[in-house]
């Protein structure tokens, strides 16, 4: 392994920016890491190592003439490929159809990224337009999580958080429907962030309104909580293009929020959710990341979540969400003059064109009845998180899956419907849209465990400060399985 590829990302770039760090000569060592270990995870779609390294000079250019690139200088980012496009890329949607389709312009998040010094070194995998909790498709096939090749990354951002666990670039980018970031990061060892709606812009388009219902949102991947606290002072902030960006504020950065004490953090408890069935080994794991939470000196509660029951809201989070992707695919198909589901059946997954089909049975009146339940549920949430800075909560039912394996009908001897509903525990807070940071709460038989620490809407700073404290109780750096190789 090269010394470099699994250090945060703010050392290297601060090294960069001080001359003690060539970008080239650190991309190079991702690029070969790359090479060498790609095959095990299957994280990318396209590795840009021609064009990564053109940017990797021209940061070390800046550098030598005395310029600062950014506080991203030289790090290797890579992005996920829906949601985020960079001209001249390829841009496949997890869809073996657009496999030679190429972006024709480059979105603000990957904007800022490249703004801030980052080298783009790829595009990561994720099954069809995001559509469902595991990365496989029929354009490049399963990503894996490193913690073991024969279990799936998650999804979608599967490839994101595959990629930046096993040390294949420093930081990654994802987007969030239902679980998205979450879910891979759990399976994978990472952190993440789902930020409030409008925090990180969403320049979507050709409907720029559409990401509200479910709140869709971007955000970062990275080992550490620092690496997605810098992720995210580059990332949020207004732009024209999203009519739903909101100001960010100006009185401290996300950075500066890791540093709080958890003497200061009054933390709700949730092992379920009072919903799921949870393995009771990840209930366990969870429950010790908890414990140490308190032992550190946060004042840690065990709270009750009220609000509709989950039959009630998975109802309207299935109403909601398929629509979505129905309406995802009705303006691919113009955009492209195709009928997708009916031109290339073959080359898709059955439960992308059930998702779609679904989708297309209901109308109107559905899609905005099911806003009462996400109403009861936000009200819920908030009442629960009164006089707290967080609530923490486990962010799957059980370890990572097999790549087959079919979806748990029975967890911790309660049967379950089999859904993707019933195994995440993530996608309420995309109906309420609250802000949700996923840690590393320790492994169960080798494999990672990830809790969620949820924050009030636009208060990801106190998410941060409570994640950063349970990675200093419970660091997660050594764990990951490439990290000598």
């Amino acid at each position: 392994m090269s010394d470099d590829c699994f250090r945060p990302a703010a050392d290297v770039a601060a090294d960069v920016r001080a001359g003690t760090l060539s970008p080239v000569t650190l991309l190079d060592q991702y690029l070969d890491r790359i090479d060498e270990r790609g095959d095990r995870t299957n994280a990318f779609v396209t590795v840009l190592a021609d064009e990564a390294r053109e940017r990797a000079r021209e940061v070390e250019t800046a550098v030598e003439r005395g310029d600062d690139p950014g506080p991203l200088a030289g790090v290797p980012v890579a992005i996920k490929d829906l949601g985020y496009t960079k001209t001249g890329v390829r841009h496949t949607y997890g869809m073996a159809p657009f496999a030679d389709n190429v972006a024709d312009r480059t979105t603000v998040a990957v904007e800022r990224l490249e703004s801030a010094g980052a080298v783009v070194v790829g595009t990561t995998n994720t099954p069809e337009l995001g559509h469902t909790v595991r990365t496989d498709n029929e354009l490049v096939g399963p990503t894996a999580t490193p913690f073991d090749p024969e279990r799936n990354a998650g999804g979608s951002s599967g490839g994101s958080a595959a990629a930046v666990a096993d040390g294949l670039c420093a930081l990654a980018t994802g987007s969030d429907v239902g679980g998205s970031l979450r879910t891979p990061a759990s399976c994978c060892g990472v952190v993440s962030v789902k930020p409030s709606f409008g925090v990180v812009p969403r320049d979507a388009r050709p409907d720029a309104f559409r990401t509200h219902t479910p709140f869709g949102v971007l955000g970062p991947m990275a080992r550490t909580v620092e690496d997605v606290a810098l992720a995210m002072d580059v990332l949020a902030g207004p732009a024209d293009a999203d009519p739903y960006s909101v100001p960010r504020p100006d009185d401290e950065s996300y950075t500066t929020a890791t540093e709080r004490d958890a003497a200061d953090l009054d933390v709700g408890y949730s092992p379920d959710l009072d919903r799921f069935a949870v393995d009771p080994a990840v209930r366990d794991t969870v429950g010790d990341a908890v414990s140490d939470l308190a032992d550190a000196g946060a004042t840690v509660e065990s709270v009750a979540v009220g609000g509709p029951e989950k039959g009630e809201l998975v109802a309207a989070y299935g109403t909601q969400a398929t629509t979505l992707f129905a309406t995802l695919v009705r303006e691919l198909n113009e955009a492209h003059g195709m009928d997708l589901l009916d031109d290339h059946a073959d080359d898709l997954r059955s439960s992308f064109a059930q998702t779609v089909r679904m989708g297309r049975g209901y109308d109107a009146l559905d899609y905005t009845t099911a806003d009462t339940v996400r109403t009861r549920l936000y009200d819920a949430v908030e009442e629960t998180l009164d006089g707290y800075d967080a609530l923490v909560c486990p962010a799957l039912a059980t370890p990572p899956l097999a790549h087959d394996e079919p979806l748990p009908t029975e967890v911790d001897g309660e049967s379950v419907a089999g859904l993707p509903m019933d195994w995440t525990l993530s996608w309420p807070f995309n109906l309420t849209g609250h802000p949700v940071v996923t840690v590393p709460a320790g492994l169960v038989d080798g494999l990672p465990v990830g809790m969620q620490v949820v924050a009030g809407r636009y208060d990801e700073r106190s998410a941060l400060a409570v994640a950063s404290v349970v990675e200093r109780v419970r660091p997660w750096r050594e764990d990951y399985p490439g990290l000598d190789e």
